[in-house]
């Protein structure tokens, strides 16, 4: 990483938990609808995530940007690896493949 305190809180959250979720609100109050898309997917398939609400901090929400070179938010981690946003995570789940994903590297789901 670098020297930028968003970075390593950034690092610090992605590594603290199997499921991270940059998103604009909050899980119960998103705040755009590429991010509620994402909460709907993780809340059907019963997944436990953390959320970081980027509109809460600036450094935060151009940090994931560039941290990742990803223009846009929500964004996605699973076990410490970049993901993608709500497109890819959509096209992953009505293809199976995003459960499947989440399965192999050990995150639990309800569903």
């Amino acid at each position: 990483m670098s020297d930028n305190p968003a970075h390593a809180q950034i690092a610090e959250t992605v590594g603290a938990n199997d499921v991270v979720l940059f998103m604009k609100g909050t899980p119960t109050f998103p705040q755009c609808g590429f991010s509620s898309t994402v909460v709907q997917v993780f809340d059907y398939l019963g997944v436990n995530y953390a959320s970081v609400n980027v509109l809460e901090n600036p450094e935060i929400r151009q940090g994931i940007k560039d941290v990742n070179n990803w223009p846009t938010i929500p964004q996605v981690f699973v076990k410490g690896e970049f993901i993608g946003g709500c497109d890819i995570v959509r096209e992953m789940f009505e293809s199976g493949e995003l459960r499947t994903m989440l399965s192999d590297k050990g995150v639990e789901m309800a569903a």
